[in-house]
């Protein structure tokens, strides 16, 4: 076949054996552990927006299920090992999501999550610019980091309130971005704000983090009263138009996680999506105790095309899903 060549430049191959270094000596440096965790698991991503691969097992089983599916990310895994104990951690590795692939996704990709005891989100946010700074060194460039409340953001810069608008009023911000609207939700519409009218006109040398998030999107953050509004401790860190990672004051009851669990599959019930189990153990590593924290997630394709001036995903992959 004429398409055995890597698709990234040996360059950037080599950048990300490099940046690979920089994370790890970033850690070793801050007391941070570097642990391995399943690729494989018996639970799913409920999350309804993340579509997980799933496979077969056909060996021995002793019961358990035989539909194992491929982590989206390492977060539940890292979790369990808090709960036991192990304090600040990190892991660096291939995570997977389907039907994702284009000129920013690859069906698999290299994520890098790590987790701080005792911090908030806000204290973690830090700690990612600082990370992203490293990186960024690697390739003799420099961000500055600018942070701004989510409510915010969109009153700046669409002249709307995002906790309070109804339906009609986040559409017609769209302005004329034409999205079919069958099935979609509110959040799905502060979403469709978010990447198609804020995302591209972020500084392109700049780090932004949006913090405080609307409560409906806590995921698996911790939830506040702020004035007149619920808000989720949560951020995401943009570079340029570029997402790079998203983080949260981390939820650590049990209850309430099996709630947002529940509410995920009856969303994904509702759509017509297939329907993952809900990570028990993990719930159980949460009833047993999931000190606080703060953990947060990276891209790390997603940094290196930043760091390489790419807007492709391909050129920072030695062979992305076309090739591989």
């Amino acid at each position: 076949m004429a398409d055995w060549r890597p698709t990234a430049p040996l360059e950037a191959i080599r950048l990300r054996a490099a940046l690979h270094a920089r994370i790890r000596d970033f850690f070793a440096a801050r007391g941070v552990l570097e642990v391995e965790t399943p690729v494989l698991s018996v639970a799913g991503n409920t999350e309804p927006n993340i579509a997980s691969f799933s496979l077969q097992f056909t060996g021995r089983t002793d019961g358990a299920p035989r539909t194992r599916w491929l982590r989206t990310s390492p977060e539940h895994a890292l979790k369990r090992l808090l709960a036991a104990g192990v304090g600040d951690c990190y892991e660096l590795g291939r995570v997977f999501r389907d039907g994702e692939a284009g000129g920013r996704h690859n069906p698999e990709f290299t994520m890098l999550e790590w987790y701080r005891v005792g911090w908030d989100h806000q204290r973690l946010l830090q700690e990612t610019a600082e990370l992203v700074q490293a990186a960024l060194a690697l390739a003799g460039r420099d961000a500055r980091l600018e942070s701004i409340a989510y409510r915010e953001l969109y009153r700046q810069r669409l002249g709307l309130d995002p906790f309070t608008a109804d339906e009609a009023a986040l559409r017609a911000a769209l302005g004329d971005v034409a999205i079919e609207p069958s099935g979609l939700g509110r959040d799905d519409w502060l979403d469709l704000l978010m990447t198609h009218r804020l995302q591209p006109g972020f500084p392109p040398h700049r780090m932004l983090a949006v913090y405080d998030y609307p409560a409906s999107q806590c995921a698996l953050a911790r939830v506040r009263r702020d004035g007149d509004a619920l808000v989720a401790e949560r951020f995401e860190l943009y570079l340029g138009p570029l997402e790079l990672a998203n983080g949260y004051h981390e939820l650590t009851d049990a209850d309430e996680q099996r709630a947002r669990f529940e509410r995920d599959q009856q969303r994904r019930q509702h759509r017509g999506a297939v329907v993952p189990p809900i990570d028990q153990r993990l719930l159980a590593a949460m009833q047993a105790g999931l000190p606080p924290c703060a953990g947060v997630a990276l891209g790390l394709d997603r940094l290196l095309m930043a760091m390489a001036g790419s807007g492709r995903i391909a050129d920072v992959l030695a062979f992305d899903f076309a090739r591989a």
